[in-house]
């Protein structure tokens, strides 16, 4: 990280009482575990600090320390206002557009006047901040967070809540270090957040071992929807409403359903569908191998992006439209791109 970038940073941090740290909309591990780590890392160093998710968050994630003291802006709005007119530092993390957080909670970040600090590692970064730690080439934004606390020359205040987060937040957006996004460099850090205290199979097992049954039969359903191109190496999963209702889904619940279709030999795309009829849009997430950029498609065709090999989308057609729509761009994606589908 810049050394005049941490110097601004420090500034700020100084001169903050109240501190506030909000994450994206629809919060994953990697959001909760970086903005509860900040948060408790901040309290260590003597500043209040309060930390606010757009909604809710799935409770495979409720074991996250200090997660009870997490504001929900959907649940608490006129809480969350007061928060944000009487901070002093905002912190905007693993999300760099506001319109992240969502309709209400977008136009209340984009009318305020106090100093915001983003750390996040999407690419194409807005502007609305006065420090701007965005580095794509990290696979989580929890590592970007350590890399932060190191910056500030305080390592030796991460304790084993701390790590922990963090340690959530790495794992779980580096697909448990499968993704390419993975680097010596993430080894290094999660080696020391190990040292520090989180343990490894804890973590793990709480966050992935917690399913319901109701889950475990949607994760059966969504195999039975999977579709197989091989001309395209390309997997797809649908569910509609219906399914989802049929199973209870509760937020979270999909998680990690689109990885299987990538892990078919040789499928370099996989794609979940879900059919949101509360919102009237279908909700798209993308995974791919290699050189194949789902950002790139995700924001060309379907109001989204991300990253290189992971990004999310949505579309506005019904579902058999957008499948239609999805598998159509395939040839001309494959011609225009160079891709390997």
């Amino acid at each position: 990280m810049q050394k005049e970038k941490i110097e601004a940073l420090k500034a700020l941090i100084k001169k903050s009482d109240n501190i506030l740290i909000i994450g994206h909309k629809n919060p994953d591990g990697d959001a909760i575990g970086s903005c509860v780590g900040l948060g408790l890392f901040l309290k260590k160093q003597g500043h209040h600090v309060n930390v606010v998710m757009p909604n809710a968050y799935p409770e495979f994630l409720h074991w996250v320390p200090g997660h009870e003291d997490i504001f929900i802006y959907a649940d608490q709005k006129e809480e969350v206002e007061q928060l944000v007119h009487n901070s002093d530092l905002i912190f905007t993390l693993d999300f760099n557009h506001f319109s992240r957080v969502g309709d209400g909670f977008s136009d209340l970040l984009t009318e305020c006047k106090i100093p915001f600090v983003m750390i996040d590692h999407h690419e194409q970064p807005d502007d609305y901040a006065e420090v701007c730690l965005s580095y794509p080439e990290y696979g989580s934004t929890a590592e970007l967070i350590f890399e932060t606390i190191q910056g500030l020359g305080l390592v030796k205040d991460i304790d084993k809540d701390i790590a922990s987060c963090l340690y959530l937040g790495i794992m779980t957006d580096t697909g448990s270090f499968r993704f390419p996004s993975t680097t010596s460099r993430t080894h290094e850090i999660v080696s020391v957040l190990l040292k520090k205290g989180a343990k490894s199979h804890e973590i793990q097992q709480k966050t992935f071992d917690s399913s319901s049954i109701n889950r475990l039969k949607l994760l059966g359903k969504a195999m039975q929807n999977l579709e197989y191109l091989p001309e395209f190496q390309t997997a797809y999963i649908h569910l509609s409403q219906k399914e989802l209702d049929d199973y209870n889904f509760q937020k979270g619940d999909t998680e990690g359903f689109v990885n299987y279709g990538l892990s078919i030999k040789d499928v370099v795309l996989a794609v979940i569908f879900k059919e949101d009829l509360h919102q009237n849009m279908v909700k798209i997430s993308f995974r791919s191998k290699g050189d194949f950029d789902v950002n790139q498609l995700a924001r060309e065709y379907f109001h989204g992006g991300g990253h290189k090999n992971a990004a999310g989308g949505r579309s506005d057609l019904s579902l058999n439209e957008t499948i239609e729509k999805f598998v159509a761009l395939l040839p001309n994606y494959k011609k225009d791109s160079g891709a390997a589908v």
